[in-house]
Parts: C-alpha cells; structure tokens; sequence
C-alpha cells in the first residue's frame, strides 16, 4: 500500500515538473536543492544583522527574531511559487543590496521607519507584479540600458562590500581622510578578516557553499576565542511575526504622504525587476533550458512568481525578496525543475527552528561580513561587461558604480547614472538612442536631487 503511493506520487511530480523530459531525476532534483540551499542559507544570519534591532540600525531596526523567521517564510513561500509556478529551479530570500538599501538609505539615511519602508516593498512589489503580467515588461527591459544595468548591479556590489568591511573595522572613518584602515590588533577585526580568508579560500577551491561554510568556521573560532557568544540553545520554535506581519498594509496610506518614499519605490521595483530578470536568464542559461531564440519560457510566470514573494515578505516582516543567483549551484547538481526549488524551500522550512544558532552569526558584525564581502565581489564581477572605450556608456556608469558606495546610498548612485546618460547620450549626438522613458527617469531623479534627497 505505501509502495502504491510513493510510486503515484513520484508519477506525479515527474508529470507536472517534466523531470524526466528534462533529462534529470527525482533523487538528482531533490540532491539539487539541498546544494542551492548549503549556498544560500547565510541569508538567515546576515539579512537579520541587516535589517535587526541589535545591529547597526539599533532601536530603529525591526525585531531580530521577527527579522529572521520573516526571512525564512519569505524564502519558503517565494521558492515554491516559483517551483510550483513557474517550475524552474530557482530559489528566492530577502536580496542582499535591497536589504542593505532599506536599512541604511531608508530607514537610517532617510528615517522612514521601518513599517513605512516594508510598506514601500510591498507597493514596488504589487507594481513589479503589474510590469510582470503585462507587456509592459518588455518595453522597461528595452528602455533601460545594458550598460546602466550592468553599472547598478556592480554598483551595488561595492556598496555591500563597503558595508562588510565597515562592520569588520577593517575600514573605519577618519576626520583627516574620510575612510582609512582599522585596527587589526583588534580581536572583532582579526576575526572577520580571517573569516574573510577563509571564505575566499573556498570559494576558489569551489565548494558550492563556500560562504556559509566561512560563516560555520569563523562562528566556531570566534566562540573558541571568546569573540562570539555561544548559542543559549539549539532548537526554537518559530516565533516573532506577530510584531511584523500585516505592518506593510496598516502603514501603506504613509506612502503617499513621506516626500521621499517615490524614489525607494522606485529603486526598489527598478533594481528587483532588472536583478529578477538577469538572474532567471542567467540561470536558465546555465541550465540550458532557454528557447531556440535565447529567451526564458514562461517568463511571465517567472517574474509573476519572483514579484508575489517580495509581495509576501513585506507583509510578512522583510525586505525585498527576488531570485538568487546561487540557484546556478544547484543547477550544476543537475537541477532542471520547480522540484528543485521545492526541496529548497523544505530545508529553510526545517532552518526556521534553529534561531538559536542564526541568532548569534546575525549578532556578530566580524562573522556576517565576510558575506557581504564575498557577495559584493560576485556582483562586481558585471564591471567587466562594460563597454569602458565608449564614453557615452562609460561615464554613466561609473558614476552611477562610485555613487553609491561613496554617498552610502543605492538609491543616489541609481539617480546619478540615470541623469548623466541621456545628456551624455545627447552630447555624442545619439538622442535618437535614448528612450523616452529615460528622459522620464531623469526628470524624477532631477526632482530627487532638487527636492527630496536630504
């Protein structure tokens, strides 16, 4: 009798995934996420040190266990309305860079609480949604420049690796020159930069879940050392959400009354929706499963599904959640369906209980910026597409790639870009080049710098 249903309800997955079709198994799919899930599950410690109450955002932070549980909800309901859906193996979670934009431009830079600012989240995500189901996706795609895309995501990479070496004290502030090198006499610093060692360490030897292995290690020296405080348990049952959940639909009408929340959503829907759809191409890509003419199939679902899961994070008590890269290590396991992300998002199911364990990572600034360190590399590796010999694509960029690190703000570095390159666009004499919707852009980020940004 069990035999029976086992056997109907392997028939059925393998019908509705096409695991077959897609040339893989049930086992391989299975063993597939679980490597996505080893790649990615430092968002659990690091996105809780971002966006919580005992970081850097102190009593202006949302609660840490909320922050944590809310992580690994939004991780669970994304990945399977993306496995379910769209039936690709991708998994999502809070993005890093979003989640470093809502806490240190929004809620410190800006001081938009952070109800107000999940608010925004979820309103970019209903819009993102809309632009999803819709051809209009396709006109946004082409109205934005590759160079200006590529310039974001690379931008945003310095950002968050500025934001590792800060909280590793490894660069510190200096009346004389801005910024200057920390102390590495100082045990917190000593401790991040061997994590930092560390992890780049396995990262280049490959190990598909090289960061938070990094994490693991330097979590067990720093306690070893006295550095890191040791865990007051093992296991806890998820709790917290009662202090997060729904605070983006009660907070939704102070949207529309704080001046400068049009331009975090409109960061926050721009960088998500680009971030979104080079991930899913990428991603597909690397598992070969892009049309005859290079395009995504089903790309509406794809979209429609990353879009719903920053929908629910924000209701739940999160920051943006998109797509992750890291999905490509499961998919050099052999993940080749939505079965992969299924099995995904059973592991952060089983990790919500181990709060205990995450809790204290995400308390440490010297173990959580390796991460951010690493992460920052991977998506400054877009610089090199650039095409730095023409000007007109060069100047936008880096300006828009130093901006945010150095104003400590995605969203200046996103305004800055989007007003340079129309005009220097103009000046080269390609006016016909640039979409209207750019002339559009510049007006509102003209309007930012003019009257909003502070």
């Amino acid at each position: 009798m069990v035999t029976d249903v086992l056997n109907r309800t392997r028939v059925r997955f393998d019908s509705y995934f096409g695991v077959r079709s897609a040339g893989s198994t049930i086992p391989r799919e299975l063993m597939a996420g679980t490597v996505t899930f080893l790649a990615m599950a430092y968002v659990l410690a690091v996105n809780p040190a971002i966006l919580g109450d005992r970081g850097a955002l102190g009593e202006q932070g949302i609660p840490m266990q909320a922050v944590f549980t809310a992580t690994a909800v939004a991780a669970v309901l994304g990945t399977v309305t993306m496995a379910v859906w769209a039936r690709y193996p991708v998994a999502l979670a809070p993005g890093m860079g979003l989640n470093a934009f809502f806490a240190y431009s929004v809620v410190l830079g800006m001081g938009i609480p952070w109800q107000v600012a999940l608010s925004g989240t979820l309103l970019s995500g209903v819009l993102f949604f809309v632009l999803a189901i819709t051809r209009i996706r396709e006109r946004i795609l082409d109205a934005i420049p590759m160079q200006l895309k590529l310039a974001v995501g690379a931008g945003i990479g310095l950002f968050v690796a500025f934001l590792g070496l800060k909280n590793a004290g490894i660069v510190v502030d200096s009346e004389a020159t801005l910024v200057t090198l920390g102390d590495f006499t100082e045990p917190t610093t000593m401790l991040a930069s061997f994590g930092l060692l560390v992890t780049v360490v396995f990262l280049v030897i490959g190990w598909r879940g090289a960061v938070l292995y990094g994490i693991v290690l330097t979590t067990i020296i720093g306690m070893v050392s006295g550095v890191v405080d040791t865990p007051s348990g093992v296991l806890a049952a998820p709790s917290g959400l009662g202090d997060t959940f729904g605070q983006a639909i009660t907070h939704l009408p102070d949207v529309f009354t704080t001046k400068q929340m049009a331009v975090v959503v409109l960061t926050m829907l721009f960088v998500d929706f680009f971030d979104a759809s080079g991930t899913l191409i990428g991603v597909a890509n690397h598992a070969k499963l892009l049309d005859e003419n290079g395009k995504l199939p089903r790309a509406a679902s794809a979209l429609a599904a990353d879009s719903v899961g920053t929908v629910a994070g924000a209701v739940i008590g999160t920051s943006t959640t998109t797509a992750y890269v890291e999905s490509t290590a499961g998919v050099s396991a052999g993940g080749r369906t939505g079965l992969t992300g299924l099995a995904t998002a059973g592991w952060f199911l089983v990790a919500m209980f181990f709060y205990p364990i995450f809790a204290v990572v995400a308390d440490s600034g010297a173990v959580t910026a390796a991460a951010l360190i690493v992460v920052g590399v991977l998506m400054a590796r877009s610089l090199g597409e650039i095409d730095w010999n023409r000007l007109e694509y060069s100047v936008p960029a880096f300006i828009t790639v130093v901006t945010m690190p150095l104003t400590f703000s995605i969203a200046n570095g996103l305004a800055m870009g989007m007003l340079f390159f129309p005009i220097v666009m103009a000046a080269k004499g390609r006016i016909k080049d640039v979409h209207p919707v750019m002339w559009a852009l510049m007006v509102v980020f003209l309007g930012y710098f003019f009257f909003l940004a502070e």
